[in-house]
Order: C-alpha cells, then structure tokens, then sequence
C-alpha cells in the first residue's frame, strides 16, 4: 500500500486532547485538514467544546473518552475515531501526569499513580497504535526535557519518562517494514496548567530565563514539532526524542 501523504485526508488520535499541549495539537492538525479524535479522561465538556468548535469550522472531530491506562476503555476510544473516520494515521499521546518532590519525601502511593499513567498508559496507546496505524502512519509520544536538565524534585516524574523515551526506540524497531514512524517530543517548560501548577511568579520567571530565547515554550510551539512528526514531511524522523526547549539544553 503507498504512503499517504495528503494530509488534509489523515485521520489522528490526540490523547490528553482536551487541554494544554494536546489542545493545541488538536487545533493544529484541524487547519492542516485531519479528522481528529479529541481524547479526554476528566474533561469531557471541554473536549466536547473543542470537538464542536472544529466541526462547526468546516473539520471532522470527535471526542471519545477513557483512562489511558485502562486497555479496554483505550480500545473502545481507538475503535470509535476509526469507525467515524474509516482508519487512523497518527497518534499523538500527550496524556501524563506530574507529581514533585524529592525522592525521599514522595509517597509511594503517588509515584504508583503517576507511572500507572506515564507508563502503563504510554504502553497501552502505543498498543494500540501499533496495531492499527496505517501505512505512512505516525506515533508521537512525549517525554521532558528534564531528562536532561535533572531538576531537584523531579525525580519520579523523569523515571517515568525515562520509560516513555526507552519505549518509542524499541517501538520504532519492531515497527520495521510497516511504514510507521515513532517518535517522541520532549518539552522544556511550557506554559500550561500542568506546569505552571504549584509555581510562583519568581520560579516561573527564573526558568523563562534560562532559554537563550528567554521565554516560556508555548503549547502552540509543542504543537508545531508534533504537527510535523504526524505527518508526512516528517516522515524521515523515527526512532528519535527530540528536545524541544528553546535551547535550554
């Protein structure tokens, strides 16, 4: 089967969809003409609005629900844009969650929960996703930044991620002979909820600083590079985590 490169007929999964990062990288395939599947785990007004809002623009969006970790509710999800849609061509997971403090003062109930969705959901999305992307397909996973930078505090969440980037290399190698693209982005700090969570101004403004750009990544910045993975121009770009921070590090 040839690569399709028409973008304006792709089909795309964006898990996390309702907000943030995903937000924006759901609005960002609508203008490049996918039909989008705006997934949520809480927020099903706000993915349902953003579905709505696309469709009411002349695009193709549905909002499905379920927990990523959960493999049954992420196949009825999968199941559901394929049937609205006819087939599936890219899956940006951008789902996770973030919990900070030093490795001896987390509770272990909380580092349970957190890898329960940063790995367990990445591997259940990534199942899936290998199992149905079609050829010229593309997987997006996310990781961070502070893989490289090893902030104080961080400890739990880069171990997660840690996971998510050793992931999308094997992935992308048993993925040989299918056509099929798995990459992840790995976001400096960027301003969203998730972020911006539990900061004051003074930390804010001090790490806007340390990029040469001297700002915050926005979710649209995120977007673009995902935009990009998902389809066909960066279709030459597999197997990599590519740190998308401004130039921090």
């Amino acid at each position: 089967m040839p690569t399709r490169t028409d973008t304006a007929d792709r089909v795309a999964l964006v898990t996390g969809g309702s907000g943030g990062i995903g937000k924006a990288v759901v609005q960002r395939l609508a203008r490049e003409g996918y039909a989008v599947g705006v997934h949520y785990a809480g927020n099903k007004a706000t993915a349902e609005a953003l579905a709505e809002e696309i469709t009411a623009a002349g695009g193709k969006a549905l909002a499905v629900g379920g927990d990523v970790a959960d493999e049954t509710a992420m196949a009825a999800a999968f199941d559901a844009v394929e049937s609205a849609f006819g087939g599936l061509d890219a899956v940006v997971h951008t789902a996770g969650v973030m919990k900070l403090k030093p490795i001896a003062e987390l509770d272990l109930d909380e580092l349970d929960a957190m890898h329960r969705t940063n790995i367990r959901g990445t591997f259940v999305v990534n199942q899936q996703a290998a199992r149905r992307l079609r050829p010229g397909g593309a997987l997006v996973n996310f990781s961070t930044s502070v893989m490289g930078l090893q902030f104080p505090g961080y400890g739990a969440y880069v171990a997660s991620k840690g996971a998510v980037e050793a992931l999308t290399l094997v992935l992308a190698r048993e993925l040989r002979g299918r056509d099929v693209t798995v990459n992840a982005i790995a976001p400096g700090p960027t301003a969203t909820p998730l972020f911006l969570d539990g900061k004051d101004q003074e930390t804010v403004d001090r790490l806007a600083a340390q990029s040469p750009l001297e700002r915050l990544g926005t979710p649209e910045d995120i977007a673009e590079l995902a935009a990009f993975l998902a389809g066909p121009a960066g279709h030459w770009v597999n197997g990599q985590t590519i740190r998308d921070n401004g130039g921090i590090v």
